[in-house]
């Protein structure tokens, strides 16, 4: 596999995290270096273990994980949306009481937006591929576009308020409904 492939590869994995960073910015999270380091690191993180995680998983459990995982991202995403969606829609609540750069809720993002690249690992190691030279570049990637992502949103943000509150809920609902009709009906 060349570096083009595994690039093109990143760029698709990368997208869900690179949307949650854009809602996290706009919603007034990752409005410091702390958060947005956070924040990054953490999807970068997780974009690189999780195709070593499914690697290791191998052919024996592959085509048992692949019947779940999409509903594993789906139920995630749409908790962590509903709740967005939620709290935008109700002006007596703070916006997005829970912290999206911290926690158990970076830990929940994190994880609901790397399950595709445990299915890219599941991939690799059916192709016999080594796993870490991709597991590197999909890492990498998704940490640099997060953190442009971030930077994007912060430009947004005094222009829309609360409202994008809402829309980064139906964003997280339709990634994750993407995730499980793609794998529905494939």
């Amino acid at each position: 596999m060349d570096f083009f492939e595994i690039f093109i590869i990143a760029l698709g994995l990368a997208m869900d995290a690179s949307a949650v960073s854009l809602v996290a910015a706009t919603t007034g999270y990752a409005n410091n270096s702390r958060a947005k380091f956070r924040l990054s690191f953490h999807f970068g993180l997780f974009q690189f273990l999780m195709p070593i995680v499914g690697w290791f998983v191998g052919i024996s459990f592959a085509s048992y994980f692949t019947m779940f995982d999409h509903w594993i991202a789906f139920l995630l995403l749409s908790f962590v949306g509903g709740r967005m969606i939620l709290s935008g829609l109700n002006p007596k609540l703070e916006s997005y009481k829970k912290d999206p750069t911290h926690g158990f809720t970076l830990i929940i993002l994190s994880v609901a937006t790397s399950i595709d690249a445990l299915a890219i690992g599941l991939s690799l190691a059916m192709l016999n591929v080594n796993i870490w030279y991709p597991s590197v570049i999909i890492g990498i990637i998704t940490a640099s576009l997060s953190l442009f992502a971030i930077s994007v949103g912060k430009r947004i943000k005094a222009s829309i308020g609360k409202q994008m509150e809402i829309i980064g809920g139906a964003i997280l609902i339709i990634i994750g409904l993407r995730i499980l009709i793609t794998h529905l009906y494939q």
